[in-house]
């Protein structure tokens, strides 16, 4: 008797883990996330999303994308001519050879963007952020600079003639070969890896020839071998400035003040000295004389 017990004991404790293993466990809901689809024939208007999409050729000429998100977008050899992109998120776009010709890119996001060869004559780049982006061969030709972000970007090879470049950040910036005549500085920040051979900053401005340098603050700058040929010093301050063997061939120093400026061994050669005359030995300190 005691033995059936103990085996009606052991027959209900498989049974009850039996039951145990057959009782469905409770499954915990899971939640799916929906990621929206990015319909690349949208029309550009502000706040679109074309992000990725591929925009070969487009011709996008005066469109409004104003806070448009483009990143990783390619816009290889697309019209963009006096487009609206200010603001637009343009994080690693490709930009290849595209025409970006008076297009507002005032604060847009162009970090690591590729801009070879495009053209940017006169584009708005006010406070655009252009970290390591490749600017190979670009035409920034009077492009406005100002405030803009060009930390480790690649400018080799670029035509920044008559660029406006005002607080422009150029930390590791490489300008290798890149071209600066009419180009406009004040309050440059950051070191260059590279700048072209006859240019160099100083004080925060673009030195060079042929740059401008209209109403530079260059009191007590050292000036020594810098090369100013053609370059305009008009109302320039050069007063105290050690501007010995400098190359003065050509440039505008009209209304300029050499006040106590060191002038050994400059070269002067049909210079506009301050009091308008042109000449080719050394100027009068003054407009006055």
């Amino acid at each position: 008797m005691r033995k059936q017990g103990s085996v009606l004991v052991i027959l209900m404790a498989v049974c009850a883990a039996l039951l145990a293993a057959c009782t469905p466990v409770p499954v915990t809901p899971t939640t799916t996330t929906t990621v929206a689809t990015v319909d690349c024939t949208a029309t550009p208007a502000p706040y679109v999303n074309l992000s990725g999409c591929n925009l070969t050729g487009a011709n996008l000429t005066g469109a409004d994308l104003s806070d448009a998100n483009l990143a990783f977008a390619d816009l290889t050899g697309a019209n963009l001519t006096g487009a609206d992109l200010s603001g637009a998120n343009l994080y690693y776009a490709n930009l290849y050879y595209a025409n970006l010709t008076n297009a507002d890119l005032s604060g847009a996001n162009l970090n690591f963007a590729n801009l070879y060869g495009a053209n940017l004559y006169g584009a708005n780049l006010y406070d655009a952020n252009l970290y390591y982006a490749n600017l190979y061969y670009a035409n920034l030709t009077g492009a406005y600079l100002t405030g803009a972000n060009l930390n480790y970007a690649n400018l080799t090879n670029s035509n920044l003639n008559f660029a406006r470049m005002e607080l422009t950040d150029l930390t590791g910036a490489n300008l290798t070969g890149a071209t600066l005549t009419g180009v406009r500085s004040v309050g440059i920040t950051g070191t260059p890896a590279s700048l072209p051979p006859v240019n160099q900053i100083i004080n925060g401005y673009i030195i060079g020839p042929g740059v401008n340098l209209t109403n530079a603050d260059l009191s007590g700058a050292n000036l020594n071998f810098a090369n100013l040929s053609g370059a305009n010093l008009t109302d320039a301050n050069l007063t105290g400035a050690d501007l010995t063997d400098a190359n003065l061939t050509f440039a505008n120093l009209t209304n300029a003040d050499l006040t106590g400026a060191d002038l050994t061994g400059v070269i002067w050669s049909n210079t506009t000295c301050p009091n308008g005359v042109v000449q080719g030995t050394e100027c009068p300190r003054t407009a006055a004389g």
